[in-house]
Order: structure tokens, then C-alpha cells, then sequence
């Protein structure tokens, strides 16, 4: 079943990653807020001279500003469109297992109608946007010592972004999406899972659904399992609920169920003041607020779970008017039970 598109969904910055569907400042492009946005960057540009910059730290404030307004100017015309973004190594051969995983996945994706976003080069990459098609891929390519070029699905491609640094084309790859999905991979793959659930974890970044597929039998996820339950959960370096924060399977329509899933009664989040607004794809009976208010109390500052539409602060907004709200105070610490909460909803129920 084809799913609609998602409507933009504001949130405050709040030193917050911004997400996906988020411009500046709760997405008041009103000209004056523009020019004073505008304005800022070019006092800070200002500063710089009067700081005594050296070069090189000049360069680097240069190329990221541009690499950044380049990418933003790709993916501005796609931000209400839903994006699963691919991570997996670039050695991966055509005839591995978890390859042809990679490209059903592309393909069950982009038959949603999603668009498929990878680092456009080989293996994992390469893969995901061979399922997707052309017209579903965008690409965020990485510019290394050693040559990595596009793969040929991506490549001259306008939604293909070549970048320099590792640090904006992250940004790129976690505020552009709606969805995460990790294959096996290298130090790089590694590196993008956990920033992902540091990110997700902390609330850096809107919740989104984050998924570790394997081959089919596979045990590379497994073994990273381990790892955290007997490394990390018990020492207390993480809490029970961070394991609901992501999902591990090594099946491809498992993944993307869990995937779609997410967006079934659950629409987008957005702070008002200290209030976090739950915008929902449709009511939600009493008995199941009654239930909530029973269960997740522990994630409440004050008060209690309560429902209604759009607050005066979201008139900003006028797409999602019509969205029911589930509202509260929430502590802002406790994310890996909002995903549980949201779990929940698009259950329809507590049990899981």
C-alpha cells in the first residue's frame, strides 16, 4: 500500500538536530526572519576576521558552509516526501546475500513510495539504490584520497551531493531522513549506527525508526547485540528501555513493516514550550489514554496525558491542523520509553 506524503512537521531547534522536514526557527520563512537568519551567519562571517582565524581553519568554514547550502538546495524540493536512508559496507559484492537483501529492501521501499538515500558508491549503496531505481535514489557521495565513485544508478544524477567531510554529510544523511536502516559493514557503517542511536537516544533527533538487517541466518548484528546487552546494559551505561530505541532482524519485509509501522497512528512530534505535541494520524479512544496515563507516568514532569488539537503556537502550520494531539510534559530524558509510547499508539493498544 502506497502512503501519503509527510506534511512538513515543525519543531523548535532547541540545540536539536534539526529534522527532516524542519527549517529554521519553527518554519517561519517570513523575509524578515530570513534576512535576520541571513544577517547572523554573515556577522559570525565578520567575527572571523577580527578573531584572527588562521587559514586553514578558514578553509574548513568555507568548504563546510558551501557543502552545506548545496545539499540543503538538493533535498529542499523532496523534504515532504518520506526517505529511508541506507548504511552498509562498500565492499559488499553483488552475489553476497546481504547485497541482494539491500536491493529488496530498495525495492520495497521505493514501491511505498519512499526515496532511498545512501553514500551512492558500491556495495551496500550500490544495492539500495539498484532496489530503488533511479528515480527513487539520492545519493550523498563522500570525496576520499582514494577515488570513490558514484555507483551508476546515482551517478549524474541531480539528487546526487558529492562532499568532503564525514561531519556534513552525516548531518545530511540523519536530518534528510525518516528512516534508518543499517546492513553489515565496515568502521564507517559502525560509526553511522551509533551516532544514529546517540542522536535518537538524546533526543538530538526526532524518533525515528532505526533497523539492523542482516542476510538471512546472519550473525554480524547479533554479535552486536551481545555487545551492548553484556558491555553496555550491564554496567548500567545504557537502560533497559535504549534497547526498544532500534530493531534487529535479517528479514527484509520484517524491516520494512517495522519501518511503515512507525508512521501508522504516529505522525511527527514538536516541542511547544515545555510541552511535547504528538501530532496522531487519527483519534485514539479513552480506555487507551486511560492506559497510557497508567503506563508511561514515569516520563511525565507534571500533569497528565491529555488529548486535543493544535496548539495557538502551531497555527504556523496550518497542514497538520487537522491532526489529533496527544499532549504532555514530558522529562526529555526518557527517550527510549517515548519510542515505547509511540509503540504503543500505533499498536493501539499496551500490550506489545
Amino acid at each position: 500500500m502506497n502512503r501519503a506524503p509527510l506534511e512538513n512537521s515543525p519543531l523548535p531547534i532547541d540545540g536539536r538536530l534539526p529534522s527532516h522536514d524542519q527549517p529554521a526557527n519553527l518554519k517561519d520563512d517570513s523575509p524578515r526572519r530570513v534576512a535576520d537568519l541571513i544577517e547572523r551567519i554573515k556577522e559570525s562571517a565578520d567575527k572571523l576576521a577580527s578573531d584572527h582565524t588562521s587559514r586553514g581553519d578558514l578553509k574548513i568554514l568555507a568548504r563546510t558552509l558551501r557543502e552545506l547550502r548545496y545539499a540543503f538546495k538538493v533535498f529542499s524540493p523532496y523534504r515532504s516526501l518520506r526517505k529511508v536512508t541506507i548504511f552498509g559496507s562498500a565492499r559488499t559484492p553483488p552475489g553476497d546475500p546481504c547485497y541482494q537483501q539491500a536491493v529488496a529492501l530498495g525495492r520495497a521501499m521505493a514501491h511505498e513510495g519512499w526515496f532511498v538515500v545512501t553514500g551512492a558508491s558500491s556495495g551496500i549503496m550500490e544495492a539500495g539504490h539498484v532496489g530503488a531505481g533511479r528515480e527513487h535514489a539520492m545519493g550523498l557521495n563522500i570525496i576520499l584520497p582514494f577515488e570513490q565513485e558514484a555507483n551508476s544508478v546515482i551517478a549524474h544524477n541531480p539528487k546526487l551531493v558529492h562532499m568532503k567531510y564525514f561531519f556534513t554529510r552525516k548531518l545530511m544523511f540523519v536530518k534528510e531522513c525518516h528512516a534508518i536502516c543499517l546492513l553489515p559493514g565496515g568502521f564507517g557503517t559502525l560509526d553511522e549506527g551509533m551516532e544514529v542511536l546517540t542522536l535518537v537516544q538524546t533526543g538530538k533527533r526526532d524518533m525515528v525508526p532505526v533497523v539492523f538487517l542482516d542476510e538471512p541466518g546472519g550473525d554480524y548484528w547479533a554479535h552486536f547485540q551481545r555487545f551492548i546487552e553484556q558491555k553496555l546494559l550491564a554496567r548500567g551505561m545504557i537502560d533497559p528501555a535504549d534497547l526498544s530505541l532500534y530493531k534487529l532482524t535479517d528479514g527484509v519485509d520484517e524491516a520494512v513493516d517495522e519501518i511503515l509501522r512507525f508512521f501508522h497512528a504516529y505522525h511527527s512530534m514538536r516541542y511547544v514550550h515545555d510541552k511535547l505535541v504528538l501530532r496522531l494520524n487519527g483519534p485514539i479512544g479513552e480506555e487507551l489514554l486511560d492506559g497510557i496515563n497508567a503506563h508511561f507516568a514515569d516520563i511525565l514532569v507534571r500533569g497528565r496525558f491529555t488529548l486535543g488539537g493544535p496548539l495557538s503556537e502551531e497555527k504556523d502550520d496550518p497542514a497538520l491542523a487537522s491532526l489529533p494531539r496527544l499532549i504532555f510534559h514530558f522529562d526529555r530524558r526518557s527517550l527510549g520509553r517515548l519510542r515505547q509510547l509511540i509503540d504503543c499508539l500505533n499498536r493501539g493498544s499496551l500490550a506489545p
